[in-house]
């Protein structure tokens, strides 16, 4: 979980930033991004971290506030569901990222991703396959994302209780389906997803429909990325 970043630290690339996001398979609320950069001994402190979706909610918790206590830096940036209408999931995603890198105190004279390559950092970048499950700074980033966004939903499921976001927090499930299907799509709702524009009878909004579960996220009752 450490031997990446301690390697790229030792060879003076420091300080390790690791990026990661939650919401991207979601067709209701934000997509949350963090960006977390960790110190180097903190392994001890920090033994059992790991992708937030393999954490339950109690330990995601226990986890957010030890890495607040012990990142070197961090940011996080929350990208409301017009924008990731207006300009994709994907490249959403992409942007917040960036937003995410930039907005730490210190610029890191290393990025990793989880998963797939992204440009624009102004500054070296490595793709880590099953980032979160290998690079520990970016299982931090993946525990800053889902807790801020769980977060964001829960006071979602407040404003707008028929829909049940605390429980599902915004994922496609069969309780989503069938609030969408009986009161329809509400603004927190991502109009560009099949099952939201079809629910609001508007066809294909903008010319662009998306995926309900792109890039291989699938259902897991409220639990993905």
């Amino acid at each position: 979980m450490w031997t990446l970043q301690s390697t790229l630290q030792r060879h003076g690339l420091g300080p390790v930033a690791g990026v990661d996001e939650a919401g991207r398979g979601a067709c209701a609320g934000p997509l949350v991004v963090a960006a977390c950069v960790l110190r180097p001994g903190d392994a001890r402190r920090l033994e059992g971290l790991t992708d937030s979706k393999l954490l339950g909610p109690a330990l995601r918790e226990e986890f957010y506030y030890r890495i607040l206590r012990r990142a070197e830096d961090h940011a996080v940036v929350v990208i409301p569901p017009a924008e990731v209408d207006r300009r994709g999931v994907h490249i959403a995603n992409i942007e917040g990222m960036r937003r995410a890198v930039a907005g730490l105190s210190n610029p890191p004279g290393y990025v990793l991703t989880d998963g797939f390559p992204v440009h624009g950092f102004g500054r070296p970048t490595l793709a880590v396959p099953k980032g979160d499950l290998t690079a520990a700074c970016v299982a931090a980033a993946s525990v800053l994302a889902k807790v801020t966004r769980d977060r964001l939903m829960v006071g979602l499921d407040a404003q707008y209780p028929e829909y049940g976001f605390a429980i599902h927090k915004g994922y496609n499930t069969p309780l989503h389906e069938e609030a969408l299907a009986g009161h329809g799509p509400c603004p927190e709702h991502r109009f560009s997803f099949v099952n939201v524009a079809a629910a609001a009878g508007v066809g294909r909004p903008g010319g662009v429909v998306q995926n309900g579960f792109p890039d291989g996220d699938t259902e897991v009752g409220g639990e993905q990325s």
